[in-house]
This record gives C-alpha cells, sequence and structure tokens, in this order.
C-alpha cells in the first residue's frame, strides 16, 4: 500500500486524519517504546489509520543519529509487518537528543524542526502528540519543558502517560499534581492497557446490548464475581522494581479494579459518541465510590519459593507478595452483599486474565433432579485466547438424564480471526487511536486513580508496616495450598471439579 493511498474506514470522516500530526516518543530508547509504542505506531500506520501528512520523532538521552534509532528499532517492527512498510514507516521516524528528559536545549531544538516541517506542510492544523514512556520521577521536568518549549502552535497537544501512577495514596497526588501544573484532563491520556483489550473494550456492547444479561445481572443472580492474572513466571531479573510495588499495586490496584468498574458499573446515558467519554467514566467513579477501604482479613498473600534469590533484590527478607486475593464489595442496591474477589499472581501453572461471574444455584434443582445441579458461569478471556463462554447445563448425552455442564461459546480468533492475514488489533494501538480522536473513555481520569489508592492505600502500609508473611508456594502451581480454600470461605464459589473444558480436541479441567 503507497503512502498515496489511504483507505481509512471508520475514521476517515474525522478532521484529524486530514491535518498534520507530529508524535513524539519520550523514552525512545527504552524497552517500552521499542516493544510496544513503535510497533503500535506501525500497526496504525500499516492499516491506513495515521494521517498522511506524519512524522515521529524520538527523544531520549542517547546520543543517536536517526539511522541509529531506525536501526534499533528494526527488529521489533520487521516481524510485525511487511519488509517494505517497515520501511516507508521509519522514514517518516526521526531522532533528538537531549541531555535529561527536561533539557530545555533539547526541546527548543525539537520544535525549531517541527515548526519549520509543519509551515512547508499543505496542512493548516498542526497536532502533536506526547507518548510518556518514562518512569513517573521525570514526569514533572518532562511536562514543564515540553509546555514551556515544545506545545503545538495551532491544533492539539495531548500527552500519553504510562503507570505506575504511584505507589500510594501521597505519591499518586504528587504526580497528578505535578502533572496538572502543566495540563488539565483534556490534555492528558493516562493510559492503561488492560483498557484497550477487546474483551475489556467488549463489555460495554455486551452489557448493555443484550436484553438477557441486564435481567440477571445483579445481586438477586449472581453469587461472586472473580477477575483473574495469572502468569507462569518470576521477576525475571525484574525484581529490584518489582519488589517496591508488589502484586496488588502492580496488577490488582490498577488493571483488574479497571476491569471491574466496566463490568460492574450503571449504564451511563451514552456509551459512544461526543461526550460519551466523561459519562462512561463517571459511572467508573460511582462503583468505586461504593467500595470500601480493603482490610486486612479481606486479603490473602503469597510468595512463590525462591523469589528473594533474585540478585536484583537486596532486601533477602522481602515479605513483598507475588501473590495476592483481595475480596470486596460493591455497596449499592445492584451489587450489595455480593463478593469480589481478585486473584492475581507470577510464576503460577499458567498465562491467563480473565472474568469469571458464577450465578447462584437453579431453585430447586437438586429437588428437582434427585442430584447436585452445577451452578451456570459466564467467563470472559482476556488473554491468552479471546473468548466468551457460558457454563450451561445440560442432558448428559445417551440414556441418562442427569445434569452435565457444557458450555456456550464464542472463540474469537476462529470466529473472526481466522482468514490468513486477519488479527485482532493490540490494546496499544486501539488506545493510541482513541487519543487522536479524542475519546477519553479508555484512559483512568484523575478522580478514579485518588479513590482507588483509597481503597488499597491503608492496607498495603499495614502489610508493610506490620511485615505480614506470605504463604509460600512452588513455581509453576496454582498458588499457595491454602489459597482455594480461602476463596471459597470469602466468596461463597463452588467448584465444579466434573467439568472439563473442550478446548479443540484438548480436554482440561478449568481453573
Amino acid at each position: 500500500m503507497s503512502d498515496e493511498e489511504n483507505p481509512v474506514t471508520h475514521v476517515s470522516h474525522e478532521e484529524w486524519t486530514k491535518e498534520r500530526l507530529a508524535v513524539m516518543v519520550v523514552g525512545a530508547s527504552g524497552d517500552l517504546a521499542k516493544k510496544k509504542t513503535y510497533p503500535s505506531l506501525l500497526s496504525l500506520y500499516a492499516g491506513s489509520l495515521l494521517p498522511k501528512d506524519l512524522v515521529i520523532y524520538g527523544f531520549a538521552r542517547s546520543n543517536m543519529t536517526d539511522e541509529d534509532l531506525r536501526a534499533r528499532l528494526r527488529p521489533f517492527l520487521i516481524e510485525k509487518q511487511e519488509e517494505s512498510v517497515v520501511e516507508r514507516f521509519l522514514k517518516r521516524c526521526f531522532y533528538q537528543a537531549g541531555s535529561g528528559y527536561g533539557d530545555v536545549k533539547g526541546w527548543k531544538a525539537l520544535d525549531v524542526k517541527l515548526q519549520k516541517t509543519e509551515k512547508a506542510s499543505k496542512s493548516t492544523t498542526w497536532n502533536r502528540l506526547f507518548y510518556f514512556a518514562i518512569p513517573p520521577n521525570v514526569f514533572a521536568e518532562t511536562g514543564e519543558a515540553i509546555k514551556l518549549n515544545c506545545m503545538a502552535p495551532n491544533g492539539w497537544s495531548r500527552m500519553i502517560v504510562e503507570k505506575p501512577f504511584g505507589r500510594d495514596l501521597d505519591s499518586c497526588k504528587h504526580i497528578l499534581h505535578q502533572l496538572g501544573q502543566h495540563f488539565d484532563e483534556t490534555n492528558l491520556f493516562r493510559i492503561d492497557h488492560y483498557l484497550g483489550k477487546e474483551m475489556t473494550q467488549n463489555l460495554m456492547v455486551m452489557r448493555f446490548g443484550n436484553i438477557w444479561m441486564e435481567q440477571m445481572w445483579n445481586r438477586d443472580h449472581v453469587q461472586c464475581v472473580m477477575l483473574t492474572f495469572k502468569e507462569p513466571f518470576g521477576t525475571d531479573g525484574r525484581g529490584g522494581y518489582f519488589d517496591q510495588y508488589g502484586i496488588i499495586r502492580d496488577i490488582i490496584q490498577n488493571h483488574l479494579l479497571q476491569v471491574m468498574c466496566l463490568l460492574c458499573m450503571e449504564c451511563p446515558n451514552k456509551l459512544d459518541g461526543e461526550g460519551a467519554g466523561e459519562k462512561i467514566r463517571d459511572e467508573k467513579v460511582r462503583v468505586i465510590e461504593a467500595m470500601e477501604e480493603v482490610t486486612i482479613d479481606n486479603v490473602f498473600l503469597g510468595q512463590y519459593a525462591g523469589y528473594a534469590d533474585d540478585p536484583t533484590i537486596t532486601n533477602k527478607e522481602t515479605n513483598c507478595p507475588t501473590f495476592a486475593m483481595v475480596r470486596c464489595f460493591i455497596n449499592n442496591p445492584r451489587w450489595a452483599g455480593v463478593p469480589i474477589i481478585f486473584k492475581a499472581g507470577k510464576a503460577l501453572n499458567e498465562r491467563k486474565a480473565e472474568m469469571r461471574i458464577q450465578f447462584k444455584d437453579a431453585p430447586a434443582a437438586e429437588h428437582l433432579f434427585g442430584t447436585t445441579v452445577p451452578r451456570n458461569e459466564m467467563v470472559i478471556k482476556l488473554q491468552p485466547e479471546e473468548t466468551i463462554y457460558m457454563k450451561s447445563n445440560i442432558k448428559t448425552p445417551g440414556f441418562s438424564s442427569a445434569p452435565i455442564q457444557s458450555e456456550l461459546e464464542v472463540k474469537y480468533d476462529t470466529r473472526y480471526f481466522s482468514k490468513k492475514g486477519a488479527t485482532n488489533p493490540d490494546a496499544y494501538s486501539r488506545l493510541i487511536l482513541d487519543v487522536l480522536r479524542g475519546r477519553s473513555a479508555n484512559f483512568v481520569r484523575s478522580d478514579e486513580l485518588i479513590r482507588s489508592w483509597e481503597i488499597f492505600t491503608p492496607v498495603l502500609h499495614q502489610i508493610e508496616k506490620e511485615n505480614i508473611e506470605p504463604h509460600i508456594y512452588r513455581m509453576g502451581s496454582r498458588g499457595p495450598k491454602t489459597a482455594d480454600a480461602w476463596m471459597k470461605e470469602k466468596s461463597g464459589y463452588v467448584r465444579n471439579d466434573a467439568y472439563l473444558w473442550q478446548d479443540g480436541e484438548i480436554s482440561k479441567k478449568a481453573s
């Protein structure tokens, strides 16, 4: 596809596609930029979802030329697209070095280069997007330097900011204040890539576009809600960083909590179009405002054996959790009394992230059938394979009339992406496109952040202050041995050990 062709589909009518766009990747020499930011920009470029009048500048402290940057990026891009597309994309990629991320001289030099090309452009509106692929401790100096030296002379200037947004309430407020001095909520897009996943974005249509879901999505029918994250590897040399945060801060307080808000919120009066983003975020905030602070009796902690052997971890007596379960409640008419269980862990037996809703027992079913009848469950898998299935009861095939559990299933890779070359866009590509379109729904607002830290900060401080010991578990296991019993007690979840999930020709116990 040539640069002159631009078969944009659903965004082609939007004005920004006809305007000039400059993208600045701040921290261009880092892993996040190479592995996520640039490949996502390439995906949008290859799909003709970026303006034809486009330039991309990397900004970092490394002493590099434009060709040096391209050489660094090429290995991470060539596996994503055809070589000809990659090379055309790289021709639009340039580099500006600074002595630091807040280097005024460096940002002024970049502004001069941008203005020179903008004035030569046929476009009369020049938009600038800044992607902060940098640590939070340099947000303030970077934001100040950009605000004073590199904002768009006309058009919009928008900032994409990566987590972590602090490690407790006070540090979060500090970061918000630092950026808030220079930018308001219309400029800032705080990215949580879980909000860009297909199955998370699908929740709006699933919940509010199907009449049957609304009827059972409440305390009268739901026994418990579980949000789970599992990965099969440990810290792998990143222990020094992870030990400052732990699994609750790293996964539960942000990724899983954000997904839970969409899963449990009330319906906004608008879900798409102008103004919908703020209405959706308003409803998300109302959910977490109805939650109380987490207490230690509603927390279960684990740590895999050998965690402290990571050479980057200096505190060999660390109690940092690599596994945690947290129980919460949403105190509103829809969800009062329904346990919400967050579960996350490293070095476990598999990689997955999912939402699982277990419903209550079918009325009188055990009496009617003379046997235990398994509970219905809806399972929405975010990764590794996007899948939705409802665990439902049917008659045992053959002569028996006993109920047996099976599933009604939609598997995205076979249902929608079975054709050669058909792929589901990655989360970062979706979210960058949302920023370009000015759509805020899938980004975290400051009041959401503050309230989420209010919920978790007291118990996090208690864990650290009292040095609460985690349960030790074996790498590659399902977690600590007593974890299942704790979850059953706290949630009322009933596991059907006889159920086998049919994954193609492979049968395996659901976990």
